[in-house]
């Protein structure tokens, strides 16, 4: 744990005005902004700490870098809120990795203030996005960033991302500049109001962006490891080229997210629905894809929820897909799909029947077959299990017979073809 005499220890923040690359990269050529980490971001639920919203109260959240850059902006969103919500003090640093086992722990020789307009505090309107001012926070690929947010005035119901798959942190008053010592644990879940990180870069070859639901959330992988396949899918990029021509990874996955139906729409076994399983996926693609910094292909993986929770139609499956792929060639980027998955033995009886298996088939048949998308990645062919080609192989099953594991992310990632995105 941090000294708590270190927590006054704020550097002062170096804000680029305009957005000016730093003299090292200004020499090297011009820049462009590019975006490094985003998430989709989802309505506050009908009850708990999302629908009451924050008052007085910080939180701190750990997010991702794919690729890095000298100069970065942090996005806000306030997309599904129902008033203005007040910005205190927002802070960035870097994690304190000496501490590894109390994760909110930061470096205070690290600490940054970020600005908006200049000032350290700001109002974000209902149903907008705050950009931060350009701040010189120098970042490489594949880098922990702490940011940490003060609610000062209650927010009412947030706009969230629940399934982060990372440990975030709260405690009350300004902790903006704290060590780690005044926040506590929230839970493995939840960027609040948090949904991009954009960073200057030359060159830039632009970003990928996976548009999927819990198996690209990374349910079933490991807590604050980043093992979700759309991380490990950046890391072949990096490997492959370890240079500035490295593109983005960007993940807007929602878990439980569906193509036909509403996040807080019930499904089958009883299953009650959620406003953090977000808006049908249709209704997500000007602010989950279009709307993200320099995309330029998408990888979409979604289906399988309309599947076993709303007994869909392989028809109404298609249909949408097809939809998708159409809008998203019609904005010139690229559009690569993935095959559902296998599932039987997942949840409660009839939420796997022969028929959803049918169903399931049926679209995979499909996009196998269809000349529609710049490319197909057979994510199916890579988890089934040869011997029962609905179940996942036990090599990859995360032990609720949907989701992978670690290793079944890293063979999800493995199958993606980096020259059929175009990159």
């Amino acid at each position: 744990m941090a000294a708590t005499a270190a927590l006054l220890m704020v550097g002062t923040p170096t804000v680029v005005a305009n957005a000016e690359p730093s003299a090292e990269v200004a020499r090297h050529g011009r820049t462009t902004w590019a975006a490094s980490w985003a998430t989709a971001v989802a309505r506050g639920n009908s009850g708990g700490l999302t629908n009451r919203g924050l008052e007085n109260q910080t939180i701190r959240n750990i997010v991702h870098t794919t690729v890095g850059g000298p100069v970065l902006r942090v996005r806000l969103s306030n997309m599904y809120g129902e008033q203005d919500v007040q910005i205190g003090r927002a802070t960035i640093a870097r994690p304190d990795e000496s501490t590894p086992d109390d994760l909110s722990d930061i470096d205070p020789s690290t600490l940054r203030e970020l600005t908006f307009g200049g000032s350290s505090s700001a109002t974000m309107n209902q149903g907008a996005e705050l950009l931060s001012d350009p701040i010189a926070f120098p970042i490489g690929d594949q880098e922990d960033l702490v940011i940490t947010v003060y609610y000062p005035v209650l927010t009412g119901p947030v706009t969230f991302h629940g399934t982060s798959r990372q440990t975030s942190f709260i405690g009350d008053t300004d902790l903006t500049s704290d060590a780690g010592d005044g926040l506590t644990r929230l839970a493995d879940c939840c960027w609040f109001f948090l949904s991009g990180v954009d960073v200057q870069r030359r060159r830039s070859p632009g970003s990928v962006v996976v548009f999927g639901d819990s198996i690209a959330d990374g349910n079933g992988s490991t807590l604050n490891a980043n093992k979700r396949w759309p991380d490990l899918l950046a890391d072949r990029f990096i490997d492959a080229r370890p240079d500035s021509r490295t593109p983005a990874v960007l993940n807007t996955s929602l878990a439980g997210n569906r193509l036909n139906h509403e996040g807080a729409e019930p499904g089958a076994g009883g299953f009650p629905g959620y406003n953090e399983l977000g808006p049908n996926a249709l209704a997500r693609l000007d602010e989950d894809i279009f709307a993200q910094t320099d995309a330029r292909a998408v990888i979409t993986h979604l289906g399988i929820n309309d599947i076993w929770m709303s007994d869909d139609s392989a028809e109404e499956i298609i249909t949408s897909l097809r939809q998708i792929n159409q809008q998203v060639k019609s904005r010139g980027l690229r559009s690569l799909v993935g095959t559902l998955t296998p599932y039987e033995g997942h949840g409660e009886p009839g939420v796997w029947t022969p028929e959803k298996e049918a169903t399931r088939q049926a679209v995979n048949e499909y996009l196998r077959t269809s000349k529609e998308f710049d490319g197909v990645i057979d994510f199916d062919r890579v988890l089934r299990d040869p011997e029962q080609p609905s179940r996942l192989l036990p090599a990859y099953d995360s032990g609720d017979h949907i989701h992978p594991n670690d290793a079944g992310n890293k063979a999800m990632a493995g199958a993606v073809s980096l020259r059929l995105l175009g990159l």
